[in-house]
């Protein structure tokens, strides 16, 4: 079950995909990215970075980044990182972020569809692609232009400092137990947490038909709401990214009962793996960047040779550090069959746990 669901696992496929996923032409050549610089005005030099007299080799005048949650959450951080560390590095001058929430990030997929402004980078990841399907959304992934994914996170399954759980499976075996009674939260219907929380379920023993009866989920769009939940003991238990939850398990506030990667977390040093807890699955989060559907060959270029050169500076690669993210960059027809690949599997698994029919 783990490579199904690891961002790490093998992703080459024949699936016909729609206009942007696969199918597109060859990728126009990195030297072609750098002469169009995409969103600069014709005699423009890409800005400079801060306290430096040399331009950048490319950059853009303007770039709106939608945030598809609200304030909080993981992407949510990995939208203000880009904005930030884009303009420490000097490769675009204005950046507006938006936040368009709800749905598992469908309604900002949905308002990237009517965006003509070809500078344009949506936050995406493998909660988008479950809540696609789970929420039946009529705005699809495969419509959009993939431009890179960004990093990868493991989840963290916590609960309040003073709960009786002292594990993952006597956590876990009371929700088998008590059904509805026990309280789990985390991001969006569908999403990374969701699925977490029915691969749990199903490796105990509950049938997949069963599955939907038995866990009582509690969706938010965004992380600081599932945090309040959990600090006011409205609920049994939350997953999230281990980022979003560091600081109040490091602090005492949450107690961490196993973190969802192959190895332990840095972070979270005295965290067992859920392989340690007795379950034979890992689930990593991905996080990525989709851009409008019908920008041009070269503007996609442009958009990549940007990211391309954030990835290798000292900035994001500090960031990386700072948020515990594990760097999974990956751009042009790569991403793309990662994507596609992503997509098949995920349905598979929301079917195998009963999310979807």
């Amino acid at each position: 079950m783990a490579s199904v669901v690891s961002p790490r696992s093998g992703h080459s496929t024949s699936r016909p995909g729609r206009r942007r996923l696969v199918g597109a032409a060859a990728l126009t050549s990195l030297a072609l990215a750098l002469s169009a610089c995409a969103g600069l005005a014709s005699g423009d030099e890409a800005p400079a970075a801060e306290g430096s007299d040399k331009p950048a080799a490319v950059g853009l005048a303007s770039l709106d980044i939608i945030v598809p949650a609200d304030p909080g959450g993981g992407w949510d951080q990995t939208g203000r990182a880009l904005q930030k560390e884009l303009q420490a590095t000097g490769l675009a001058k204005t950046i507006n972020v938006t936040n368009v929430g709800g749905a598992g990030g469908t309604v900002g997929l949905a308002s990237l569809a009517n965006v003509t402004e070809p500078n344009t980078l949506m936050v995406t990841g493998l909660v988008m692609v479950g809540a696609v399907e789970t929420n039946k959304s009529q705005a699809r992934i495969e419509d959009t232009t993939p431009i890179a994914r960004l990093t990868e996170e493991p989840l963290v399954i916590v609960v309040p400092a003073e709960s009786k759980y002292t594990t993952l499976k006597e956590l876990v075996d009371d929700i088998v137990a008590n059904g509805k009674d026990v309280t789990v939260t985390g991001g969006s219907a569908g999403g990374a947490d969701h699925i977490l929380a029915g691969m749990l379920l199903k490796q105990a023993g509950v049938p997949s038909e069963k599955l939907v009866d038995t866990l009582n989920y509690v969706a938010y769009s965004g992380g600081g709401e599932s945090l309040a939940a959990l600090l006011g003991n409205k609920v049994s238990a939350g997953i999230s990214g281990v980022g979003e939850y560091v600081e109040q398990v490091n602090a005492g506030t949450v107690r961490a009962l196993a973190v969802t990667s192959p190895e332990k977390v840095e972070a979270l040093p005295d965290v067992p793996t859920l392989h340690d807890a007795g379950y034979g699955f890992d689930l990593t989060n991905w996080r990525g960047v989709l851009a409008p559907a019908d920008i041009t060959d070269e503007e996609r270029a442009a958009l990549e040779a940007v990211l391309t050169e954030l990835h290798a500076s000292d900035e994001w690669q500090a960031t990386l550090e700072e948020k515990g993210w594990a760097d999974a960059f990956v751009t042009g027809a790569d991403f793309d069959d990662y994507l596609q690949q992503n997509i098949a599997d995920i349905q598979a698994v929301l079917q195998d746990i009963g999310l979807v029919v």
